[in-house]
């Protein structure tokens, strides 16, 4: 069950917060479309960027909306971010790349809620021992840094011991992507690549290009760029000369205080851009979705019965009417 802050959505999806690509315009466009839009701290480049970015966004929307942290030990700014989520109050924060604990203080605070992205069983425990409200379950097939769990496996495997909050992500760009993840007792689906190519992206045009006219065969993933697993559109890493099989000199580096001066020119996506193949405003993609989900849910529930299933039932085991 979502809590009552996020209740009122028109989907149970999160416009995944995508660095160097997710700016106020999408998060903005996500809320008014019925989503949880969000973004990344590191995009914005110095504290008073992000104090300007939170200032315009709690301006324009009444409806939720996420701030996405980086809570790694190298993150020099984590304290001013912190100092930002305090006075602006973002009904959801999204922790990644280290320990949820020093979020989850601020956030209780003012009520919000705090959901740490995760990658294996061991980070889900140790993020619900620190207090968290939710799980981020980054599954196989998600963009950026990436998971080597499938979400078939991956949520079953955290309900056992976790019944908060779950967001699975992985390779879903389309409205029967959405209902699959419920279907595997999340709460939330997290869909990135598919809102990369929308209007209110920020990602340069060249970009939005490539995820267009790229499928999944195209993806590689490599820590040779932050020194953290990540899944990456091939032909990017190419025309920059990285070799996938390397690493970064000086291994992880995660401040957001530069956040851009590896990688800003190298370009992430998710295994669901095999199904994206143009660049509409935000609000005719969950228009898209609401449909194909509504779609996938009228074509499992009218199914004809499996041929060992009672007779003359419609319904698949485990619903009623």
């Amino acid at each position: 069950m979502l809590p009552d802050v996020l209740a009122g959505m028109r989907l149970p999806v999160l416009c995944a917060p995508m660095f160097l690509v997710s700016g106020p315009e999408l998060v903005i466009a996500a809320a008014k479309a019925g989503v949880l839009g969000a973004f990344p701290a590191p995009n914005c480049r110095t504290t008073d960027e992000l104090d300007a970015w939170l200032g315009t966004i709690t301006g324009a929307v009444d409806s939720p909306w996420a701030l996405n942290l980086v809570t790694h030990r190298t993150n020099t700014r984590l304290a001013d971010d912190l100092r930002l989520v305090a006075e602006y109050r973002p009904p959801v924060v999204i922790t990644a790349l280290g320990s949820p604990a020093p979020a989850v203080e601020v956030v209780h605070a003012y009520g919000g809620l705090v959901i740490a992205d995760v990658v294996d069983l061991r980070l889900a425990r140790k993020a619900v021992a620190a207090g968290v409200d939710g799980l981020g379950l980054v599954s196989a097939g998600s963009g950026g840094h990436t998971g080597h769990l499938s979400p078939l496996a991956f949520v079953p495997a955290v309900r056992s011991f976790f019944d908060g909050l779950l967001v699975v992500g992985g390779g879903v760009a389309d409205g029967a992507g959405v209902l699959g993840g419920l279907a595997t007792g999340a709460d939330l689906v997290s869909i990135g690549t598919r809102f990369l190519a929308t209007a209110e992206s920020r990602a340069v045009p060249e970009y939005k290009r490539m995820v267009v006219d790229h499928g999944p065969d195209d993806l590689v993933i490599s820590a040779a760029v932050t020194g953290t697993p990540a899944s990456w559109l091939r032909p990017s890493l190419d025309a920059h000369g990285i070799d996938p099989a390397g690493t970064p000199a000086g291994g992880r580096a995660y401040d957001s205080a530069n956040p851009a001066a590896r990688w800003r020119d190298l370009w992430a996506a998710g295994q669901g851009l095999g199904l994206v193949t143009d660049a509409p405003p935000v609000a005719e993609v969950v228009d898209r979705l609401e449909s194909e989900f509504r779609t996938a849910l009228d074509r499992l529930v009218t199914r004809p019965p499996h041929p060992g299933g009672t007779a003359g039932s419609s319904r698949p085991a485990g619903t009623t009417s």
